[in-house]
């Protein structure tokens, strides 16, 4: 699946959330998308908000701005915890990550 075929021809917006249960630390995802996903204290990624606030809710969501979404994508694929879900807004179907269809 392309990055085009992700964020759809009508514009989806894309939102990030990360499984800390699943979580490993590893921080893949802080090297390829910082201003997205940041370690925590206690060793678990997290995703910020657009205002650089770590959001450390259980299951909080940030929206993937469209400028990082490969970064955002890559982390995905990448994370050994295969803990990161992206999905679209509209309908919260799951678009990369473990339960993308």
């Amino acid at each position: 699946m392309s990055v085009q075929q992700v964020a759809g021809a009508d514009g989806a917006e894309l939102e990030v959330w990360i499984d800390q249960d699943l979580c490993t630390g590893d921080g893949i995802c802080a090297q390829y998308a910082p201003e997205v996903f940041e370690l925590d204290i206690d060793g678990l990624a997290y995703v910020k908000s657009a205002d650089d606030e770590l959001l450390q809710g259980k299951g909080a969501t940030t929206p993937v701005p469209l400028p990082l979404l490969t970064d955002v994508i890559d982390s995905a694929k990448e994370c050994p915890g295969e803990c990161i879900h992206v999905r679209r807004v509209s309908d919260r179907a799951e678009v990369y990550g473990p339960d993308a269809e």
